[in-house]
């Protein structure tokens, strides 16, 4: 008997929905402790940050889910938020791009024994508010430090991005992550790196060293996305401040929400890689190397293998170098995360959303797998982008817009 009551109150029972930060922060914070389950994307001071600077000003407004059981107490919040898109009223997870992964913060019990009953009662709740009329929850985790992501329980499909992943095993060496032929040509790389005066690697811990890197990255990366013809989402309004705030912001062991590791001279940075960290998981947001002459001696991937090694030391369990299959992070990241989407009608017009939702991630995934597509859709990104500078119809805000749901 006491094994049911025990059983019954870790079922959802009621659910909030919060539309302030600040009436959510109590409940939110205490769901970032150890006994809960949640990615370091999802802490309050990252997503506070996102909110305020940059989500509210591309119309987004919170949309805070609060899930309890029968006495009340928490046992998961969704941190997403509110636009209205054609329409149709769309909660989705709050960071944007700017997150690698999405999730709720979950009680650790909770997460472990959730059913698919549970989150369909969830959805149930949240349907019968008619508050939303779907929820366009992309980028999530299968799996969290061996814990399930309850929201797998609901209907899902796998996500149209990639996430290489590195594992570090209990006693790895760092020569096991990073293989000895790669190592030594690093360091022939670095001998010509390390003659120049003050060349250190280091973590920013300084507001002024924050400052000065974050001025560095946002003069250099632009110019590095459009060389590769890529759209900066760096541009966009309010990215540069919450990005600025997050890197400032001091968590409660002393980090930072955003942390910054980077490599540098006396007479320049040499490369950056900035992400957040908990006590088992370093995932990168963003990264960029000089423009110099210097940038031959590859500082990023010297940098790259800093970042490993400290990690390593920390005794950490995984890194993963952010969304996208480039090179140099299969180099040292030989796995995949396990990502997905989930698209969920809480209303007769959320049914329709879904379908064309779901079309649209269906030819993303069919042109990303056909090189001469993805080339076209590239190109058509880029012209795009150099319009943007003389858009005078709405036609072009349009096709951007078009574009960037599709992922082009």
């Amino acid at each position: 008997m006491q094994a049911n009551i025990c059983s019954r109150s870790r079922r959802v029972a009621s659910v909030d929905i919060v539309h302030d930060l600040a009436a959510a922060e109590a409940v939110w914070r205490s769901l970032e402790s150890p006994n809960h389950s949640a990615t370091p994307y999802q802490r309050f001071d990252f997503l506070a940050a996102w909110q305020r600077r940059a989500g509210q000003r591309a119309g987004l407004s919170p949309f805070l889910v609060i899930a309890r059981d029968d006495d009340g107490r928490p046992l998961g919040l969704l941190p997403l938020a509110l636009q209205t898109v054609f329409g149709v009223r769309c909660a989705s997870f709050m960071g944007g791009n700017h997150s690698t992964f999405n999730m709720g913060l979950w009680q650790r019990e909770f997460a472990a024994t959730a059913t698919e009953h549970d989150l369909h009662s969830l959805t149930a709740m949240l349907a019968a508010r008619d508050k939303a009329d779907v929820l366009v929850l992309r980028r999530q985790p299968t799996y969290w430090r061996d814990l399930q992501n309850p929201l797998r329980l609901l209907p899902h499909e796998p996500s149209t991005v990639h996430c290489p992943v590195r594992t570090i095993e209990p006693g790895a060496t760092t020569v096991t992550l990073i293989s000895e032929s790669l190592r030594r040509r690093l360091q022939r790389k670095e001998r010509k790196l390390q003659s120049l005066a003050g060349y250190r690697y280091y973590i920013a811990s300084d507001d002024v060293e924050i400052s000065r890197l974050l001025d560095w990255f946002f003069q250099v990366k632009p110019q590095r996305m459009a060389q590769q013809k890529l759209p900066s989402v760096f541009a966009d309004p309010g990215v540069q401040e919450f990005i600025r705030s997050a890197c400032m912001t001091k968590l409660a062991d002393g980090g930072r929400a955003i942390e910054i590791h980077a490599l540098e001279c006396d007479e320049e940075v040499l490369a950056i890689f900035a992400g957040v960290a908990d006590d088992h998981r370093f995932s990168t947001m963003f990264n960029t190397y000089t423009m110099s002459q210097k940038a031959r001696f590859s500082p990023g991937l010297i940098l790259m293998r800093y970042v490993i090694d400290h990690f390593a030391g920390q005794s950490y369990r995984a890194f993963d170098f952010g969304i996208g299959l480039y090179d140099y992070k299969l180099l040292v990241c030989p796995d995949y995360e396990p990502i997905f989407d989930s698209f969920i009608p809480l209303s007769v017009r959320g049914r329709f959303a879904v379908g064309a939702i779901s079309a649209v991630n269906e030819a993303k995934r069919f042109v990303k797998s056909n090189p001469a597509l993805l080339d076209i859709a590239q190109n058509l990104r880029s012209r795009l982008q150099s319009a943007k500078t003389f858009q005078t119809t709405s036609l072009v805000f349009l096709l951007q817009n078009c574009c960037r749901q599709l992922g082009l």
